[in-house]
């Protein structure tokens, strides 16, 4: 293949992975960030790349994907990546039946998940709680990054093993077929150009963004302190509330009757779309969350009652030996509601690659990956990406 001249619009995830499957093939590659450091979404979450969330076959084929690469960089880099795996907890009794279902159903289509009994939890973790304990879900397949730190890393790995440019603090105020238009005035010839500025997108194309039927979603997150005498948690933790969040749940049949019961009991919870895990990062902080509110729900202001639901949700179902709060932020990602990516190509040589919907951790490198083994195919407005990967 001919070496070309490449443009990432965007140094996020999504923007690393696309310079990373554009470097690897041996093109000449350059990320622009308006920011002078990444800001965004993909410095805002648990840092968990979570197969266990994909359906089977295509997404969840992305996924792991994902993860083996993220192994890679962290062999080639020295990046800290923890294979520590996840447990969903039960503690109700429609909880253990959604786990138990998934697990037989897991087995027969060739998935790694299995049952523990509640001892077999706790030996594993020393951060679930054992109080009404019934069993968990364990998944070996989880990767723990720490964003804060992976994202940065990351780029510094892109430009020392392949050469790629970084412009921080360069803001596009246009896109062309041949070359990106800067606010300063300089302009840059390329051969392809991904634009990966999550729904920031569509200050370069609001024509396309008009169309495009994206929703952005704003979720609420903590950070506890380093937790004392090198405690630490195990295996992510999610809890029964988030056997309703994940797609691959939905082969349960007895997850309604745990969608129900949640309606009844706790409303709040689904109108504010909490529902609650953990994670532990290098430094021994646990990141916890989260909450999802959509579109016109969305403020600038966080509200208190949603880090009171999440912290409360998590002391029925996790121990921690100091709940301190060290931080409290949020996050805004766009999502595609037709599927795990929105791709279009405004101009021949163009690609908009976004709305990751809150698994770029999990996704991004799979998806660029196919992104780029595609980009000679022809894109019109029949092309159906997310049809090819389901």
């Amino acid at each position: 293949m001919n070496r070309m001249k490449v443009a990432i619009v965007g140094a996020g995830i999504v923007g690393l992975a696309n310079a990373w499957s554009a470097a690897k093939r041996g093109h000449e590659v350059t990320v622009f960030d308006r920011s002078t450091v990444a800001r965004g979404a993909s410095v805002r979450n648990f840092g968990m790349v979570w197969p266990i969330g994909q359906p089977t076959g295509g997404l969840h084929d992305i996924a792991m994907d994902t993860r083996a690469r993220w192994l890679e960089l962290s062999r080639a880099s020295g990046l800290w990546v923890n294979a520590c795996g996840s447990i969903h907890l039960a503690h109700r009794d429609d909880e253990w039946a959604v786990v138990t279902e998934f697990a037989a159903w897991s087995k027969a289509n060739g998935n790694s998940c299995r049952l523990l009994t509640a001892s077999e939890v706790l030996r594993m973790s020393a951060g679930a709680n054992p109080e009404g304990l019934i069993g968990g879900l364990f998944s070996e397949a989880e990767l723990c990054v720490n964003p804060r730190t992976a994202i940065a890393e990351l780029a510094k790995w892109l430009a020392g093993t392949f050469g790629v440019q970084f412009e921080f603090g360069s803001a596009v105020k246009a896109v062309e077929d041949d070359q990106l238009l800067m606010a300063d005035g300089r302009a840059f010839v390329t051969d392809r150009v991904v634009v990966c500025g999550g729904a920031d997108f569509e200050t370069l194309f609001p024509e396309v963004f008009t169309t495009a039927g994206l929703t952005r979603c704003k979720l609420q997150m903590l950070r506890t302190v380093a937790q004392p005498d090198s405690w630490w948690i195990g295996p992510h933790l999610a809890s029964g509330l988030t056997l309703r969040h994940y797609r691959n749940f939905d082969v349960c049949k007895s997850l309604a009757q745990l969608q129900s019961r949640i309606a009844q009991e706790a409303p709040e919870l689904d109108r504010l779309g909490i529902h609650v895990m953990a994670s532990q990062n290098e430094f021994g902080e646990v990141i916890l969350g989260d909450s999802h509110e959509y579109d016109d729900q969305i403020s600038p202001f966080d509200k208190v009652q949603i880090d009171d639901l999440i912290l409360s949700e998590l002391r029925k179902v996790i121990r921690l030996p100091v709940w301190t709060i060290a931080e409290r932020w949020n996050g805004i990602y766009a999502k595609n509601p037709r599927g795990p990516l929105f791709l279009k190509a405004p101009h021949p040589n163009v690609r908009i690659c976004t709305a990751t919907g809150g698994a770029g951790m999990t996704m991004s490198f799979g998806l660029a990956e196919r992104v780029w083994e595609d980009w000679d195919l022809t894109m019109n407005s029949d092309f159906d990406f997310n049809k090819r990967l389901s």
